[in-house]
């Protein structure tokens, strides 16, 4: 039996209904906590995010296909060289799913939010369709992003933030020559997410 290679290619709109279901199999448990939106309204949001959200010059998707299937997505951003406040996408194309869960959604993405700083390559979220975890997706993705940062010159480090309640993900990571380099606890993060503990990992490049 002939297995189809997996491709890692740059997020395209084609892609956003398909990354949209899959940002809700790695998040729900946080999104849920926060709202009563169900899994589908959640998937629709995230798609809802992916073709209204500007797009910003300082960041990158990509996802890992497999028969034109997304079974993994990750996105990354760095500092950008002309500081910009960020945009929120219209409210009008998301009145679908009410002011009240707008408004906790849009406050827990921006409690979420890391802002890089220079020479940080931050992986703002990396995820593996339950189906095909285990097949070295995750890491195939990881790897990308490791050698995409090692060939911009402004780049020397990779980091991403580990919830506490996930110390398999954070002992993943340190395989991978990641190093915890601060935990932190937040109380509101605690409120809305049900997530107090977390860790800020950095991964070394030069």
């Amino acid at each position: 039996m002939t297995v189809t290679p997996i491709t890692i290619e740059p997020m395209h709109s084609m892609y956003n209904q398909q990354t949209g279901q899959l940002l809700v199999h790695g998040f729900r448990g946080k999104f849920q906590a926060l709202t009563n939106l169900n899994d589908g309204e959640l998937a629709l949001f995230f798609e809802k995010m992916f073709d209204y959200s500007p797009a910003d010059p300082a960041s990158q998707r990509m996802v890992a296909l497999q028969d034109g299937e997304v079974i993994g997505s990750i996105s990354i951003k760095w500092k950008s060289e002309s500081e910009r406040n960020q945009q929120l996408p219209s409210w009008k194309n998301f009145r679908r799913f009410g002011k009240w869960n707008l408004l906790k959604m849009f406050i827990g993405l921006s409690l979420l939010d890391h802002k890089p700083q220079a020479g940080e390559c931050y992986i703002t979220d990396v995820v593996v369709h339950p189906d095909h975890q285990g097949k070295g997706i995750g890491n195939l993705l990881l790897q990308w992003t490791h050698n995409f940062a090692q060939t911009q010159p402004s780049l020397d480090k990779l980091s991403l933030y580990v919830a506490g309640k996930n110390p398999r993900a954070e002992q993943l990571y340190q395989r991978l020559s990641f190093h915890t380099q601060l935990r932190e606890s937040s109380f509101l993060s605690h409120i809305l997410f049900k997530e107090k503990k977390w860790s800020y990992m950095v991964k070394r490049l030069k």
